[in-house]
Parts: structure tokens; sequence; C-alpha cells
């Protein structure tokens, strides 16, 4: 059971740094701008959770992981076409529906189990299965920005999804949090490589695939909640934060809000922070959320 975890987490960080090399050399850097001295950071690293979490899988597919191994990898396409042309929100989202289209390909029980009731949405479930795996994969990948972030918010998810389901969607979930952990380790403060859109995109509709997979579709959205409030937050702004200003660093280290309501900003708003620690904030947010959902599972 754990094989998919420890071959994901040994082959992410021996290739982050070899991919981290190759962006370099290519030019594809970005500067992170949450530091003072702003330095130049390889990007499109998520290339490396690609190929980790690809081959961590080869050796247990099945038919059921393969499909979700597809949709996996063609967000990640996704994301590596926002990543060199920078697509437009509205783009992005009808990219993300067709990937997302190959998930009613899976054999899975039409029923949605809202904390012990089970509701049959027969052929509805397939609709609602690929906008749930698009609002998941687009939901992290929106929440993003600063070192650590993403990926470790979606190792959380990932590790307290393994931790209530079984069979196929266990077997994914360990796999992403290895392949998770072992990018972390180069991503995290001070970040050495940035996983991009690629990245993102691909991790979101893996939490996604694992709530299908597993049946446990309203558990992996409360552990998206930190993700659905700041979606909210940015809808009101018709998601041009970007046009309204950035979050500014101070003399000392610590982070200015934007000047629009975000997630983030509300946490920069409560408490002045330094970036590490606005990521060990939601971090333990997400943890907290993941206990809840554990002792939720628990109890039906």
């Amino acid at each position: 059971m754990l094989i998919p975890l420890l071959i994901g987490l040994l082959l992410s960080i021996v290739l982050t740094p070899y991919i981290a090399q190759l962006m370099k050399k290519a030019g594809i850097v970005g500067r992170d701008i949450h530091k003072k001295e702003r330095p130049e950071v390889a990007e499109m690293g998520g290339l490396a959770i690609l190929i980790a979490l690809t081959l961590a899988l080869i050796p247990i597919l099945n038919e059921a992981l393969s499909k979700a191994l597809l949709v996996f990898l063609l967000f990640g396409l996704v994301g590596i076409l926002d990543d060199l042309t920078v697509l437009k929100q509205s783009h992005k989202v009808v990219l993300s529906l067709l990937v997302a289209i190959p998930v009613i390909l899976i054999s899975t029980d039409a029923t949605l189990n809202l904390f012990g009731i089970s509701i049959n949405l027969g052929l509805a479930y397939y609709i609602f299965a690929v906008l749930f795996i698009t609002g998941s994969a687009n939901l992290v990948n929106m929440l993003a920005g600063f070192n650590g972030l993403e990926v470790g918010t979606s190792m959380i998810a990932l590790l307290f999804l393994a931790l209530i389901t079984t069979g196929d969607a266990r077997l994914l979930a360990l796999a992403g949090v290895g392949t998770s952990l072992g990018f972390l380790w180069w991503n995290k403060y001070p970040a050495k490589i940035f996983p991009g859109d690629v990245g993102t995109l691909s991790l979101g509709a893996l939490i996604g695939m694992v709530g299908i997979l597993g049946k446990v579709e309203v558990f992996t959205a409360v552990l998206l909640i930190p993700h659905a409030v700041d979606f909210l937050l940015k809808m009101r702004i018709r998601f041009k934060g970007k046009a309204k200003g950035k979050t500014e660093v101070l003399e000392d280290g610590t982070l200015k809000a934007p000047p629009y309501l975000s997630f983030l900003g509300l946490i920069m708003r409560a408490k002045r922070v330094k970036e590490w620690q606005l990521v060990a904030i939601v971090w333990l947010l997400e943890f907290a959320l993941g206990i809840v959902v554990y002792l939720l599972h628990l109890s039906l």
C-alpha cells in the first residue's frame, strides 16, 4: 500500500532539482515577488510532479487508476499551456471542463453521500463529476503564489483523503502524498522551484479524482473550504486582483495585504506575518479541516 507513496517521494525529490535546472537553462523562470531581493526561481516545476506520480502508479495500474491518471495528465497539459501562454481564465475553465470528461468512463456509484444520507443522482452524477474535478483543479490553482502553499495544502488534503478511503482511491491519494512531499522539499520557503499551473491544476484534479473514486466527494469539498472562500471573495472583483494591486513586502519582511479581499488577505489583515508564517497558518488550517473530516468520517 505504501509502495506508490515511496516511489513518488523518491522520484520527485530526485527529479525536481533536475527539472529546475532544465527550466533555468530554457529561461523559464519567474521572480519570487514576496521577498525583498526578488530572487529568480525556476518555473513549471509541476512537470516533476507529473512524471513522478505517473511512474509511481505504473506498478499498480488497473483500469480505474489508468483513467484517473489520464485525467491527471490532461490537466497537467492544460497547465503547461497556461504556463507558456497565460490563458484567459474563461479559456482555462473551458479546457478544464473538456479534459475532465474522461472521468465519465470510470465505473462508479452514481450516489452522493451527504454525511450519511445517500442521494442517487443517476446520469446527472457524471455531469457533477466533471464539474467537481474542474472545480477542484481550478480552486487549488487559484489559492497560490507563496512558497509551499499550494503543494503543502494539497499534500495535507491528500493525506487525509488517504486515511478515509480504501482501494484505488487510497492508492491514488498515497501516490499524491509522496509526490507532493518530495516536491515540497524544494518548493518550501525559500523556494528553489515553483510548481506553475502545470503543478497546481494537476494536483487539484488529483484531489477531485480521489474524491470521486473514494466516494468522499463531500469530505473533499470540506478540505477545499479555504480555496472556496478565496474563490468567492475574488469573484466579487471578477478575478481582476492583479489589476487592483499586489501583496507588498514591507521593510521588516512582513506582508501587506493587497487592496482587495482574498482568503490570504484576510489572514494578513488579522495578523502581521512573513511569507513562511502565512503559509504555516494555512497549512495548520488545512490540517484542522483534515482532523474534522477524519472525525466526521469515523462517526458515520
